[in-house]
């Protein structure tokens, strides 16, 4: 009996140590950013360094009122981001976000892209390479968390937006992916 309980606990413990931790971004500074979070000493397991920056890239996007998706720049964003912030460490991380402006090459607008065509391609996506499928659905969570005017990356609700997501592209075939992005609602959307 003793062991199954030392058993249980062990495994309640594991469990909560694969979680990785909400960040409020509009609480950090560049060096808190670049220390804890992008360069962690104990990293979460399952985080993924791209899909944090993609998920900022996104937040950034729609902070800055745009609705396109820059397939070309998220390698130059990251970049721009980084080098503002090495010189600028004491700088809010939401300033820095303000400050870097990417490469506006190749823009898919996302009031022009329906959802149902957004979610057969994520689809055929999914089957034939999930890490990318993740690392654009990480952009979008992170752009309708921007719309949503809350300010928490948390990646492992990125299941639960994507799950939001296709229902309502399902409910809503025929409305385009930016407006359904603003509408969207998932399990822990947060405002300020």
């Amino acid at each position: 009996m003793k062991c199954s309980v030392a058993l249980l606990i062990l495994l309640c413990c594991w469990a909560g140590m694969g979680r990785a931790a909400e960040v409020n971004i509009a609480t950090l500074t560049c060096v808190k950013y670049q220390n804890e979070v992008i360069a962690s000493p104990n990293p979460a397991p399952g985080t993924d360094p791209i899909n944090t920056m993609m998920w900022l890239f996104g937040y950034s996007v729609a902070k800055s009122g745009a609705h396109v998706m820059y397939g070309d720049a998220l390698a130059g964003f990251g970049f721009a981001l980084d080098a503002e912030c090495k010189d600028n460490p004491t700088e809010s991380l939401m300033d820095a976000l303000s400050a870097v402006k990417p490469n506006t090459k190749n823009p898919m607008d996302l009031a022009a892209l329906e959802c149902q065509t957004f979610a057969a391609r994520h689809l055929e996506l999914v089957k034939s390479d999930r890490e990318s499928a993740n690392t654009i659905m990480m952009w979008l969570f992170g752009f309708a968390v921007a719309k949503s005017g809350g300010h928490l990356f948390d990646a492992d609700a990125l299941g639960t937006f994507e799950s939001a997501l296709m229902g309502d592209c399902q409910k809503y075939p025929g409305r385009n992916l930016f407006d359904e992005i603003s509408a969207i609602k998932w399990g822990k959307s947060k405002r300020p």
